[in-house]
């Protein structure tokens, strides 16, 4: 049965937890910076979706100007410090890093765009303040990331902008959604003050259904939808919803919300899924100390979504893989789950578009006393059917002018996961921004 944080101490909860890429110090972020060739081109600055001017930072940390590189990478991106912690760097900018073609270690971006961004934190430095009023009046639907992103974007052209959150917290994701030994909830939360300072109006536990985006509509100049996915995409097999199965956003939504003492852990935990949140849910549940992880995914490893570097981070957590794992059915004893039953597939085909055939007696069982499911998140289709006139993609996201990021509806705007699927964070920051500036010309017209 799953316990409170597997008999580990505070202390050791909070070691197992500290941030993964600990901040450099003043000297070490300017012996790194000094690495750094200030590529003409600047290939980091273009692989990166915010378009930071990552030369241009960094020439500021080499002389010692930390406040001023924040103020580059804030311009950029108002989420700067969080994508520091959070984005896979490793294939965006420093994958982009032209040291690599060289044979040699890339720049470490994200650890000196998290120390000038850090610098600027310390000082309680805001580098934007909101424009003259302009009369107009913008309503932003969700308070993740591309939401704020667009509302701070807006406050900077002088329009008034309401924020209407379903939820008690603002953030999305990026606040409870991604594995806190990447980013502290403080951290986040750090940053989303930093947008309200704008003086924009946040409000929580206002869902919206598709009346009330036409109400918004009527009483706004504009509005910008922001409204992320749905809930964990289900396994349709017999025993998900039985107690003992999580879903992994769920399960990582408790790191953030309590002590991590609290915190409830399995002692054999089997993660299904394979992309980046099951290695989050897996890694954190070995650091809330279970003492056996198994990630099951019903394709190889070839084809594994999550990346590379976080694929690694769960091996040296010593998290354990079971590749070709179809499951069947959740194993129940007395109401609640003490395994899963799978089956072994064969692929008929190469990477993820190979078809799965299932192995005849192939049939397995593992144990666990907590299950977590890590298959994605459905779109909000139930939410966005309500809208009229709204054009909706096949796969069930919002259509949008990638140009501008307006809908097929007169006024509405949209952006972040409700209309990619689900991306990084630097995506949905880049969402807003594009948002921002469609709406902005749209009332300056």
């Amino acid at each position: 049965m799953a316990k409170a944080a597997g008999g580990l101490s505070p202390r050791a909860l909070r070691e197992n937890f500290a941030e993964i890429h600990p901040a450099l110090t003043a000297n070490a972020a300017v012996a790194e910076a000094s690495r750094c060739l200030y590529c003409y081109d600047a290939p980091c600055t273009r692989a990166c979706p915010t378009h930071i001017d990552v030369p241009g930072f960094i020439y500021r940390i080499l002389h010692r100007d930390a406040v001023g590189a924040a103020e580059v990478i804030l311009d950029a991106n108002i989420f700067g410090g969080s994508c520091a912690r959070v984005c896979p760097t490793e294939v965006l900018c420093e994958g982009a890093c032209v040291d690599n073609t060289l044979l040699n270690d890339p720049i470490q971006i994200g650890r000196l765009q998290r120390f000038a961004c850090d610098s600027a934190d310390e000082r309680e430095i805001d580098f934007h303040q909101p424009g003259p009023d302009t009369g107009k009046s913008v309503a932003v639907v969700g308070a993740g990331p591309a939401g704020l992103t667009c509302a701070h974007e807006l406050r900077k052209h002088g329009h008034r902008v309401v924020v209407f959150e379903a939820g008690k917290v603002a953030g999305g994701l990026n606040t409870l959604g991604i594995a806190a030994y990447k980013i502290s909830t403080q951290y986040a939360l750090s940053e989303v003050h930093r947008v309200q300072r704008m003086g924009l109006d946040l409000r929580f536990r206002k869902p919206i259904d598709g009346a009330a985006l036409a109400r918004l509509l009527g009483e706004h100049d504009a509005v910008f939808l922001g409204v992320g996915l749905g809930a964990t995409t289900r396994l349709n097999i017999p025993g998900e919803d039985k107690p003992g199965v999580w879903e992994a956003l769920e399960f990582i939504y408790q790191t953030h919300t309590g002590p991590l003492n609290k915190a409830r852990v399995g002692r054999r935990v089997v993660v299904i899924g394979g992309g980046n949140t099951a290695i989050d849910a897996a890694v954190a549940a070995r650091k809330l100390g279970a003492e056996e992880v198994i990630i099951a995914y019903r394709r190889d490893r070839d084809a594994m979504p999550a990346f590379h570097h976080e694929y690694e981070l769960a091996a040296a957590q010593g998290v354990h893989f079971e590749w070709l794992a179809r499951p069947l059915r959740v194993v129940l004893r007395q109401g609640r789950a003490c395994g899963v039953r799978f089956a072994r597939n064969r692929l008929q085909g190469t990477g993820r578009q190979a078809r799965l055939i299932r192995v005849p007696r192939s049939d397995f069982t593992l144990p666990a006393d907590m299950v977590i499911k890590a298959l994605g998140q459905v779109t909000r289709r139930d939410l966005l059917m309500t809208v009229p006139r709204l054009k909706i993609a096949r796969d069930g996201n919002v259509k949008v002018d990638p140009a501008t990021h307006a809908t097929s509806v007169p006024r509405l705007f949209a952006g972040g996961d409700c209309v990619n699927g689900g991306k990084e964070v630097v995506d949905a920051v880049q969402a807003g921004k594009i948002a921002a500036a469609g709406i902005h010309r749209m009332l300056s017209e």
